[in-house]
């Protein structure tokens, strides 16, 4: 028996959903929509989580947040941000985690978008690196809370040994 899945969306508890809306922003994400409608979840008000989706999200009853869609362009997966205001929080996986530990964006010219987002603000765990044989670019950021986010160009012309 087969699936049929195709890609929905990316979910990032965050602390601060404001911050982080302006941090993705930066990234070149834009607003999908300014809620979560199926949650009953919205950027501007803490609403209350009802009794179902807190059972589906395997969180407490009567959990409080504030969320919202964001797209990188119109295509998906979107990138849910979601602030729980009365959950206790920890600190989010690292790469040496088993688990989740990270989205990727491509870039096509990493150099440049390293320089622009360092220039604003954005903490890297360091400037771009060439990664084996220099089949792709490498640069890791982290959003406001710690999340990271990995930027990678890649240089096809150099994969068709391992295609």
């Amino acid at each position: 028996m087969s699936t049929n899945f195709s890609w929905g969306h990316i979910n990032i508890n965050v602390r601060d959903l404001d911050a982080s809306v302006d941090f993705y922003k930066k990234l070149g994400f834009d607003i999908f929509l300014p809620s979560i409608p199926y949650l009953g979840l919205d950027s501007q008000q803490a609403n209350t989580l009802d009794a179902a989706s807190a059972t589906a999200l395997g969180i407490s009853d009567s959990v409080t947040g504030r969320a919202c869609i964001l797209q990188l362009d119109d295509g998906f997966p979107k990138l849910d941000l979601t602030e729980f205001s009365d959950l206790a929080q920890r600190d989010p996986l690292e790469n040496k985690d088993l688990g989740l530990v990270r989205i990727c964006l491509v870039s096509e010219d990493l150099a440049s978008d390293y320089e622009t987002l360092s220039n604003d603000g954005v903490e890297f765990l360091s400037p771009p690196q060439q990664c084996h044989e220099r089949l792709a670019d490498v640069a890791t950021c982290v959003d406001p809370d710690g999340t990271r986010i990995e930027l990678l160009q890649v240089y096809l012309e150099r994969w068709q040994p391992f295609l």
